[in-house]
């Protein structure tokens, strides 16, 4: 009962802002409500605090005693859902599958896939030396085991 109502209070608040959505919700024993969200456009601290008050001020602490923690899915997270891979297009991505690991540059997230695409030194076809060639991956969302993006200073 109480999980339904603090779940139906979220979804409103994500409704309100079409470009938050959710990554993971809970409630533990002692009533202790845990929301992570993404944003198509990153995540603000007023992000947040819209979520928190949207559920924490249509709540009654004399009727339930609760804890609340909203938080952004951090940048070392692993995307979880399609549409945090269309908001990193352009960004570095570590993409293990079953049988191999890739990084490179997520230049395209459709509905199915992801594209990456890095640059490897190769020795040139023809005479001595090496050239610079781009590949490229198409890797299907369903074969992907882990995505992270990779953060570089």
């Amino acid at each position: 009962m109480f999980k339904t109502t603090v779940e139906n209070l979220l979804n409103d608040a994500l409704e309100e802002r079409p470009d938050l959505f959710l990554i993971d919700f809970s409630v533990q024993g002692d009533n202790q409500i845990k929301v992570v969200i993404d944003g198509d456009n990153g995540v603000l601290v007023e992000d947040c605090i819209f979520i928190s008050r949207a559920i924490e001020h249509n709540l009654d602490r004399e009727e339930q005693d609760f804890s609340l923690d909203v938080m952004s899915a951090g940048a070392a997270a692993p995307l979880v859902k399609q549409r945090q891979y269309k908001k990193n297009i352009n960004r570095t991505l570590e993409v293990k599958t079953e049988s191999e690991k890739f990084e490179g540059i997520l230049s395209n997230a459709s509905d199915n896939d992801i594209t990456l695409q890095w640059k490897v030194r190769e020795p040139k076809p023809v005479g001595k030396g090496k050239v610079t060639v781009t590949k490229e991956a198409n890797i299907a969302y369903i074969d992907i085991v882990e995505a992270k993006v990779v953060i570089k200073f």
